[in-house]
């Protein structure tokens, strides 16, 4: 132990947790006590750190979640054992998948009873090891600040990620005096590989043997904080971008070298640029299967060079002519050090010719559509809301029609696809930047998920605001009956057979949770309800 720890004193393990988080300058968790876990709440309540309590530990986990992605910061969440626990792991998946820095910390049985099916024991370690950066069950008093000290360190440092922290009950209650200089021993974790040179020049000579070139920008550009970057090199390099749903924010969707979005539901000229181009350079990205379809058809006239953090992902989905491992930021600091600028003439009429016709775009008619919807609340936010959404057919209207202009302004589960992320996600964003405007939209399937947050919502005072896009079914997956079923409806119906109204009736049921509401019909109410939903503190 260092000098300081000598003048420390007893602690129980419960306590130095708190101080640990307090250390790690956590302002807010998300917790749900039980049984397991009841030692760290007594603990909070003598800590300047909030305690919000979701109506459910999903929640808790998804508003840990939304709290990262607004601001990049590690979100916090905490269950009891069992049930509590096991609760959370939606919410670790989806972290997972998007690369979402998060510590989630659960309460166990003692440890003499690991193992014993007690009340309320699971496996949470093995639970969440295929879905966390890394886990720990501590057995020991004496290891919980160096534990919680390499927890947050490795959620948030080279490619970001869920850490989960197991704390049996015994290991709460033992005492011991803590030595908080202990900042804990990662032998072989590095999570900024050196970039060589030799890369460098190659990515360069790559781009300017190009005629076609085409930036393709993923969610690593915005958990890199690299999007100054990535603008400066478009613009100095003269490169049309798309980005992936993850990535959108990284990139202005009005420059006029943005062409928005690819994939399975991105626009029609990002997708074309991203396979006609004859230079793909990946940044930050996935390569996941939404964007590429089947992966021997994606992008085959082009030198693909792919630029990422993890390397595992350099060829696990698509074959790299290019591979860099390293931070993306400082790849494209060292491009800028010497631009090229690419003229590409017939590439960018080319590209320009496809925007201008296949823009995003429906069907106007007087019934009020969702795309209608998404393009009023832009224009009444001035496209500066921070915007979170569920998932389905209303996550990719939001993404499509809502003006982003600015990084962490989407927040959507990506990866995972995970329905009931809205709401509560919006609550943690808020949480995070009270004084921005959070709005959720969501669609009626999606939002009846975790609909109790409106407790949560209402008891914390967040002034979260919703928009539900109902249209009575499980509209993605309707969406594909309509296309590859002849249209045969596998119990995607949610509407009542017993009302001619939608049912349920969303508007009374958060009048039950003391929070406003109102219903929208007609184009003509749209913009009246737009302004008093924003208004409403």
């Amino acid at each position: 132990m260092g000098a300081k720890a000598a003048t420390q004193k007893t602690m129980k393990g419960a306590q130095i947790v708190v101080q640990c988080l307090e250390q790690q300058n956590v302002d807010v968790i998300f917790a749900y006590p039980g049984g397991a876990s009841m030692e760290l709440h007594q603990a909070l309540c003598d800590s300047p750190v909030r305690v919000i309590l979701p109506r459910h530990e999903q929640g808790g986990a998804f508003a840990a979640a939304g709290y990262a992605r607004a601001t990049g910061k590690t979100g916090v969440c905490m269950a009891t054992s069992g049930p509590g626990a096991t609760n959370l792991v939606t919410g670790i998946t989806d972290a997972y998948m998007d690369s979402v820095p998060m510590v989630a910390v659960t309460g166990q049985v003692p440890h003499t009873f690991i193992g014993k099916n007690a009340f309320q024991e699971t496996d949470i370690i093995g639970i969440t090891r295929p879905v966390c950066k890394h886990s720990f069950l501590v057995l020991d008093v004496n290891d919980i600040c160096e534990v919680f000290a390499e927890a947050f360190y490795l959620a948030n440092s080279g490619r970001p990620g869920p850490v989960v922290v197991d704390l049996p009950k015994d290991v709460q209650q033992a005492l011991c005096v803590p030595d908080f200089q202990d900042r804990g021993r990662l032998p072989g974790y590095e999570p900024e590989p050196a970039i060589k040179g030799r890369d460098i020049e190659r990515i360069r000579e790559a781009i300017e043997a190009s005629e076609r070139p085409c930036i393709y920008a993923g969610g690593g550009i915005i958990a890199a904080d690299a999007h100054r970057e990535l603008r400066k090199f478009v613009e100095e390099f003269n490169i049309p971008v798309v980005t992936t749903l993850m990535g959108v924010g990284a990139f202005p969707d009005a420059h006029p070298l943005s062409l928005h979005w690819l994939g399975m539901h991105g626009s029609y000229y990002g997708n074309y640029a991203a396979n006609e181009c004859d230079l793909l350079i990946g940044l930050g990205v996935r390569f996941d299967d939404r964007v590429t379809g089947k992966v021997d058809t994606f992008a085959r006239k082009a030198t693909i060079i792919h630029v990422d953090i993890d390397p595992s992902e350099i060829n696990k989905n698509v074959r790299s002519d290019i591979g860099v491992i390293g931070d993306v930021k400082v790849v494209l600091r060292k491009l800028l050090a010497k631009p090229i600028r690419k003229k590409c003439e017939a590439w960018h009429t080319q590209v320009q010719e496809w925007k201008r016709a296949f823009p995003f775009k429906y069907q106007k008619s007087e019934r009020l559509q969702p795309q209608y919807v998404v393009e009023a609340l832009s224009r009444h936010t001035d496209g500066k809301a921070i915007v979170v959404t569920g998932v389905g057919q209303h996550q990719m209207w939001a993404a499509q029609y809502y003006q982003f202009e600015r990084p962490r302004q989407l927040l959507t589960s990506g990866g995972l696809g995970a329905m009931g992320f809205g709401l509560p996600s919006a609550i943690g964003a808020k949480v995070a930047c009270p004084d921005t405007t959070v709005i959720n939209i969501d669609g009626d399937g999606s939002f009846q998920m975790n609909i109790q947050e409106l407790g949560t919502v209402h008891a914390e005072d967040i002034g979260v605001k919703s928009i539900i896009l109902n249209n009575q079914h499980l509209g993605m997956v309707a969406q594909w009956e309509d296309r590859f079923y002849d249209r045969r409806r596998g119990n995607t119906e949610l509407r009542s057979i017993r009302s001619d109204r939608p049912y349920p009736d969303f508007v009374q049921i958060a009048k039950g949770y003391l929070v406003p509401g109102r219903h929208v019909w007609k184009c003509e109410e749209l913009d009246d309800a737009s302004r008093e939903m924003l208004e409403v503190e």
